[in-house]
């Protein structure tokens, strides 16, 4: 007899079942059950915001260098997994599976590189007219919630994930099956508890929370359904959070990925006579 297993969510380091008790069927193309996931509420999603927001301070005070050591760590473990996620993936009908779990694993490395480059290429030295050096240079937003592609695929995960993180920021994202398997290699890569927080569950159920909650900083929204968008766009103006709406597919590598969820600090430095 096969037993389906049954995914928990990803909060805090842990896997929690969702307070809610229910779970989604996950079936293949021809109909059959293959596993069963969580089915967050609103209040794990709560839980997620929570744990993302108190480990937001240590990530941030951590290096470039060890965030992207720990991004590098991370596509290791996932290339020693890499033949469960290609069995789980072409499970779910994801078309060249190989392929799908390569990009995200070169996606990890590409981020890790630029760990320590990207506040030197977006820096500046602005001219002021009076006696100080003035600098700007980018710095984390916070808690960002993330409405990931509706993608099956491993990439378009990892493609909202990675930008996100490099930058010291904390998130929770909405995904589907895999990013619980993700979760595991996550757990087992040095990545901080709360730093990344994954739930599964019906995206229209949670859409709205996660634009609403008043505790989080940033939303990106990764949607062509315009109804959907412009839902959003209302719900993310309660505490003025930057709202950052992409294409429902797989971002593509860009260290403006990053910039997208920094902001900028401004130093003035006196000059001596």
């Amino acid at each position: 007899m096969t037993i389906p297993k049954t995914y928990k969510l990803f909060i805090n380091g842990q896997f929690p079942r969702t307070e809610s008790g229910r779970v989604l069927e996950i079936r293949d193309q021809k109909g059959v059950l293959i596993a069963n996931a969580s089915r967050a509420s609103r209040k794990d999603f709560r839980e997620a915001v929570s744990a993302a927001r108190k480990s937001f301070e240590g990530w941030k005070k951590t290096t470039a260098y060890l965030r992207g050591q720990i991004l590098y760590r991370i596509a290791e473990v996932l290339q020693g997994r890499k033949g469960q996620f290609v069995d789980e993936l072409r499970m779910q009908g994801v078309k060249n599976p190989e392929s799908d779990v390569d990009a995200s694993i070169d996606l990890l490395v590409y981020y890790a590189g630029w760990s320590d480059k990207y506040q030197s290429v977006f820096s500046s030295v602005n001219p002021v007219s009076s006696a100080h050096f003035n600098f700007s240079s980018p710095v984390p937003v916070g808690v960002v919630s993330v409405i990931s592609p509706s993608s099956l695929s491993l990439l378009s995960l990892v493609s909202v994930l990675a930008p996100i993180i490099v930058g010291a920021n904390t998130c929770v994202i909405l995904s589907h099956l895999s990013s619980i398997s993700f979760a595991e290699v996550l757990a087992t890569s040095d990545v901080p508890a709360g730093v990344v927080n994954l739930l599964t569950g019906q995206r229209a159920e949670l859409v709205g929370e996660f634009a609403r909650h008043m505790d989080v900083n940033s939303t990106l929204l990764c949607s062509d359904d315009q109804s959907e968008i412009g839902a959003v766009e209302r719900d993310s103006i309660s505490n003025l959070k930057r709202l950052v709406i992409r294409s429902d597919c797989s971002l593509e590598p860009s260290p403006y990925s990053i910039i997208d969820f920094q902001e900028d600090q401004t130093t003035w430095h006196p000059i001596g006579v």
